[in-house]
């Protein structure tokens, strides 16, 4: 299946892999490149610069096909050495970077005279428009639906990506509530050149979680998720359970709630701890509404190869029994 997306990144599919913290590393992300899609290290899972250049030599041994990284460019209390990440990015020769959070434009000029294909996540149009204009190849389009951070807009993926179609003049992918080959299809005819699939690529065999948060994700459903962060105004989606609740409950105190509140309880070594031994309690799980529609554990060989199958059968089966 050829799109903008695929002939720009050089891969066979239009599926990308988000890049998610403590999920993106070397295995799945091979896994995703070889069975055709785009695989995406997560470079702030990473401890140090030198340790992703470590990580991106790890999945070289295992694709040869193209795989990206993710930078996250967010304030944190220490800093982060946003520029040598870049510098390991472009020595390693990789080809493609997902950005999100703050725009990328300070770096986009070293990106750019190395040849390096800039993919922008964005939550509303304004910020859409804003990375076409900074300069980015490629918008990812997240929906209301999606995991992480879906903004402060609350605009579903219908509206935003049918939006961006009317504005935008570069190619995008529509991210937030894909996991099959209908969702594929239904995002090209709104205008997207692929798909960006996190809590997907998060039950697969080969995502490095434990199988009691995968199974908890397949016996979710699309309800089972809940925003934290609305009084902070930096909204997230995270799936119900102790943690996410009480966070929830110290929001709905009556005054102003301040992040030092919480911070005990969303500290990411929590969530790592329970992804890591399968502790659902432990710490907060991010999944968007999505879960709905995962209902196995396949492989990313296994979840790709059926979700093209099922795409074209439905543009061949279904939308050309279409009569006008």
């Amino acid at each position: 299946m050829k799109t903008s997306v695929t002939e720009m990144l050089g891969i066979k599919y239009p599926i990308v892999q988000g890049g998610m913290q403590w999920v993106g590393r070397t295995g799945l992300v091979a896994a995703v490149s070889n069975a055709g899609g785009l695989g995406i290290l997560t470079a702030l899972t990473q401890p140090s610069p030198q340790d992703l250049r470590e990580e991106i030599q790890k999945t070289k041994c295992l694709t040869k096909n193209p795989f990206g990284v993710n930078l996250t460019i967010l304030p944190t209390r220490n800093p982060v050495p946003y520029d040598e990440y870049i510098d390991v990015i472009i020595e390693s020769g990789i080809k493609v970077i997902e950005t999100a959070g703050r725009s990328p434009a300070p770096f986009l000029p070293k990106l750019k005279a190395a040849g390096v294909k800039v993919i922008h996540k964005a939550t509303s149009l304004k910020h859409c428009l804003s990375a076409e204009k900074a300069g980015v190849d490629i918008v990812s389009v997240d929906g209301f639906e999606c995991a992480g951070h879906p903004g402060e807009t609350d605009i579903p993926g219908l509206v935003l990506l049918a939006r961006a179609a009317e504005e935008l003049t570069i190619p995008f992918i529509a991210s937030g509530g894909f996991a099959n080959g209908r969702g594929l299809v239904a995002a090209l005819a709104l205008g997207a050149a692929g798909i960006n699939m996190g809590t997907r690529f998060v039950v697969t065999q080969e995502a490095p979680v434990h199988e009691n948060i995968k199974q908890f994700i397949v016996d979710s459903d699309e309800t089972d998720t809940v925003l934290i962060f609305r009084t902070l105004r930096n909204t997230g989606r995270v799936l119900r359970n102790p943690v996410s609740e009480e966070v929830i409950e110290i929001e709905n105190r009556p005054g102003k709630t301040d992040f030092a509140d919480i911070a005990h309880l969303v500290v990411g070594a929590r969530g790592r701890e329970g992804l890591e031994t399968g502790d659902i309690n432990k710490g907060l799980i991010w999944a968007g509404l999505v879960t709905g529609l995962i209902h196995d554990i396949p492989t990313c060989e296994e979840l790709i190869s059926r979700m093209m199958a099922e795409a074209h059968s439905v543009i061949k089966e279904q939308l050309s029994a279409l009569s006008c």
